[in-house]
């Protein structure tokens, strides 16, 4: 999607997580910005989703 602006809303971290700027809202306020890894090191709220979700999927497969 070279010279394009897309607009993807997720839960799901695996859908935007190689995006090129990833803003994480709480009650329509952003809150934190930045790449994946960007935010991963920042250890705030999108850290800790990334976390739960990685945990969930997991316990998924073992089921």
């Amino acid at each position: 999607m070279k010279d394009r602006t897309s607009i993807i809303i997720s839960h799901r971290i695996s859908a935007i997580k190689d995006a090129d700027e990833i803003l994480y809202l709480e009650d329509g306020v952003i809150t934190e910005r930045g790449t994946h890894s960007e935010l991963l090191v920042q250890k705030g709220a999108y850290e800790d989703l990334y976390r739960k979700q990685l945990l969930e999927e997991k316990l998924d497969k073992e089921v």
